[in-house]
């Protein structure tokens, strides 16, 4: 059985870069920033980790964020200068496990995950993955080998078909290749 317990997360939102102009303080979930910021140019997340979107709603590409200062967070991620929403990871201590499948709806071949995995291909021969269970913990899911690309994250619960898009913010026909525990 996991432990888990929320964390006190905390991030600040900047609209300019250097953590400079008006600023949004934030230690939940945010549906809609723009009615704090125009913009958002740089962050610091003070505590916690957090996933930031750049649409609504967590629709959306995906950043994972973790405790750090990002004074051109836009330059190092290859962002829009918007970021529209965001969501606090909560702390996980306890087990990680996972079960990725092939196919959707849990078909095809089937590996239980319970640490990183950079590739799936190299570590179970597979050579997609379209479905998932998560059993425990928090993790992130990379369209690349090598934890690169587009990221998603991944909490309890089951995924039947990432090619719906479904909860993945429109990230249609994305491949996952590499899954990392959040720590």
């Amino acid at each position: 059985m996991s432990n888990t317990r929320m964390n006190i997360g905390k991030i600040v939102f900047y609209e300019d870069k250097n953590f400079q102009g008006r600023s949004y303080e934030s230690s939940s979930d945010c549906t809609d920033m723009s009615s704090y910021l125009s913009r958002c140019h740089s962050c610091r997340v003070e505590n916690g980790c957090f996933m930031v979107y750049d649409r609504n709603n967590y629709m959306g590409n995906q950043y994972f964020m973790r405790r750090g200062d990002y004074p051109d967070y836009m330059r190092n991620f290859g962002m829009s200068d918007c970021i529209k929403s965001c969501h606090m990871i909560p702390m996980h201590r306890g087990n990680y496990k996972m079960r990725i499948y092939e196919r959707e709806n849990f078909g095809g071949q089937m590996h239980e995950m319970m640490d990183d995995c950079d590739s799936i291909m190299g570590r179970y021969r597979m050579s997609d993955c379209q479905s998932c269970n998560v059993m425990d913990g928090h993790w992130l899911m990379y369209e690349q080998n090598h934890f690169r690309g587009r990221m998603m994250y991944m909490r309890p619960g089951e995924c039947r078909n990432f090619s719906s898009g479904i909860g993945m913010g429109g990230m249609r026909g994305m491949r996952f290749m590499s899954m990392r525990r959040i720590m």
